[in-house]
């Protein structure tokens, strides 16, 4: 699949650009004022896999290439930014283009921030999503009416558009989110095509004082639990964006004290970036050889063809078999070779679903 792209989102003052920079490293405007960050910023991850190194260490190859997420840090939203209000519909437009979204929400405390309503998470939320619900629903009636159009001639697919956009006015006029709506497959697919911004997968960040990113806060406990009992499917992640920043600036063993001394075992970049992939149903398979070692983004439940046509399209098409052996077996055998010898190595045929770990060796006619 192509790289996965995740969009920042959130109030002015919530900790976005202070993420964004301990997420890509990259130094972008983090100043105390709304509407710092006036242009989309973007930046590559490396998608942090223990895995992918202990099979470099194992196979010694000339490059090592990991997984990527792409970040979007997007202008502080207002409440009206549906109809134009602070830097309006421009940045929704730049969140169709995500595949999730990540709502940075303010859950800490502190006087000198220029006061936006941020500091409430209950209305952190609340606003952010009535304003991407109300700019789904005006793109779902200019939808709803095309659709309703050729419906009236009798068109199957019209037919089945309006239906399924019908629903999607009601439940979005009434305050719930397009995910929400029940779809089959055909209706989804009919609906893809509109980018709707409530459809998106979302995750929450609750964003703490350092001194709270072992424990959460009860603002990040309390926005954990309405996140369970309304929005079941989305994620959660409870860190302090400030403490992440600072690491930057450590080296390695003075980061490790820094950690320590606030009750950290590790930076909380990594379980941020596993979350994202566990919302989008996504999963990690190796390719690995003198040359290179490699990790590959897949959806789960893909079949080895799929996974070789993520690499090549024509090694999908020309696909003969895989050979295949799980990230542990192979750490404990230590070499392809000698996993060969031992008949470690699985041959798997075009109905394999891949394992998250697996490593594969694509065997192809063309």
């Amino acid at each position: 699949m192509s790289k996965l792209a995740i969009g920042i989102v959130g109030l002015p003052n919530v900790g976005k650009s202070t993420l964004f920079q301990a997420l890509t490293e990259i130094s972008v405007p983090a100043e105390n004022y709304p509407f710092c960050t006036i242009d989309p910023n973007v930046g590559v991850v490396e998608v942090p896999d223990p895995r992918l190194q202990r099979i470099a260490e194992l196979v010694q190859p000339r490059a090592v290439v990991p997984n990527v997420v792409e970040f979007v840090d997007i202008a502080g939203l207002v409440e009206g930014a549906s109809k134009g209000e602070g830097l309006g519909n421009k940045f929704l437009q730049h969140i169709r283009e995500v595949d999730a979204v990540c709502h940075v929400v303010r859950c800490f405390d502190d006087p000198t921030i220029v006061e936006t309503g941020a500091a409430d998470p209950d209305h952190s939320r609340s606003v952010i999503e009535i304003e991407l619900e109300l700019a789904d629903l005006e793109v779902v009636e200019r939808a709803l009416d095309k659709a309703e159009r050729r419906e009236r001639t009798g068109e199957k697919e019209g037919t089945i558009m309006a239906k399924a956009l019908r629903r999607l006015r009601d439940a979005l006029a009434a305050g719930t989110p397009a995910r929400r709506v029940e779809l089959d497959p055909e209706e989804e697919r009919l609906v893809r095509s509109l980018n709707l911004l409530t459809r998106k997968p979302i995750m929450y960040v609750a964003n703490v004082g350092e001194d709270e990113a072992a424990t959460g806060s009860e603002r990040s406990r309390r926005l954990a639990a309405a996140v369970a009992e309304d929005d079941p499917g989305a994620e959660v992640v409870v860190l302090s964006a400030r403490l992440e920043a600072d690491l930057l600036a450590l080296d390695p063993a003075d980061q490790r004290e820094y950690l320590e001394v606030h009750g950290l075992e590790r930076s909380a970049i990594g379980e941020l970036i596993r979350a994202g992939y566990r919302l989008l149903g996504l999963t990690t398979f190796f390719t690995a050889g003198e040359k290179e070692v490699r990790a590959w983004t897949v959806h789960a439940g893909a079949t080895a063809p799929q996974a070789a046509g993520v690499i090549h399209s024509d090694f999908e098409r020309g696909f003969i078999r895989a050979e295949t052996i799980g990230f542990e077996d192979f750490e404990k055998v230590g070499s392809l070779k000698r996993a060969r010898e031992l008949g470690r190595m699985r041959l798997e045929g075009k109905e394999y679903e891949v394992v998250d770990g697996d490593i594969m060796l694509f065997r192809s006619a063309t």
